[in-house]
């Protein structure tokens, strides 16, 4: 299997539980998720806020008032993609809580989630695009070592 080759810039904002996620986001082991799902080369810029800032973003690009677990902006997909993947880590941390997942677990399949929209991946236009969209991140998590994230099939 070739690797696409990734610029990556991983940032924490103002976290009160920042150690908790640092820890769960190892530079390396994002770097491995996220080239595992990437069909070109890359440069992304992945930042972990706190729930304000997660917040304030979902509203203003989204017109949505609440924060959300991962928030993708894909600025070029072909011959590079280039994008920044935003995870909001309380939403991240009492998901992974609610689904009986480890904190690292549910961070890789954001990641990989947030890749693929990277790439012109959407699950809201159809029920076929979701389900291949699910069944491309089941096959990559698998490959990485992590169980289905939906619990499902």
């Amino acid at each position: 299997m070739a690797l696409n080759l990734l610029q990556l810039s991983l940032q924490f904002g103002d976290l009160t539980d920042a150690a908790r996620h640092r820890a769960a986001l190892p530079r390396h082991k994002v770097r491995r998720w996220i080239r595992h799902a990437l069909s070109d080369d890359a440069e992304i810029t992945v930042r972990i806020v706190n729930a304000e800032e997660g917040q304030r973003l979902n509203q203003e690009f989204r017109k949505k008032n609440d924060a959300t677990n991962v928030l993708t902006f894909d600025y070029a997909q072909a011959p590079l993609v280039i994008a920044d993947l935003v995870l909001c880590a309380p939403v991240v941390a009492q998901e992974a809580k609610a689904q009986g997942k480890t904190l690292q677990a549910h961070y890789a399949h954001l990641l990989v989630h947030g890749t693929l929209h990277a790439q012109g991946w959407d699950h809201e236009t159809s029920e076929a695009d979701a389900d291949e969209m699910e069944d491309c991140e089941i096959a990559i998590l698998k490959q990485l070592g992590f169980r289905n994230p939906y619990g499902k099939r």
